[in-house]
């Protein structure tokens, strides 16, 4: 059995929990990547998809609920990837 290692909380609770409400209020994949567009250009904290691994590996958020996030990233990386 591999353990992640204990990280350094470098997001006080208060950002991840703001992260997590407007993440949430996002319904549309629409929503999810013009969020993410504004978060990776103001937030100086790395890529939304590392902040979701961290919530996720900190169980602050459902696997369910980050599927779906993730799904929408990686479907909006692979059509423009697909685009080149």
């Amino acid at each position: 059995m591999t353990t992640a290692p204990n990280q350094k909380e470098i997001i006080s609770k208060g950002t991840y929990d703001a992260i997590i409400d407007q993440l949430r209020a996002c319904h549309t994949p629409a929503e999810i990547l013009a969020f993410e567009e504004w978060f990776d250009q103001t937030v100086k904290i790395g890529p939304l998809y590392a902040v979701i691994c961290d919530l996720l590996r900190n169980r602050s958020i459902s696997r369910c609920t980050a599927s779906k996030w993730f799904e929408t990233l990686l479907k909006h990386r692979d059509d423009i990837i697909k685009g080149l």
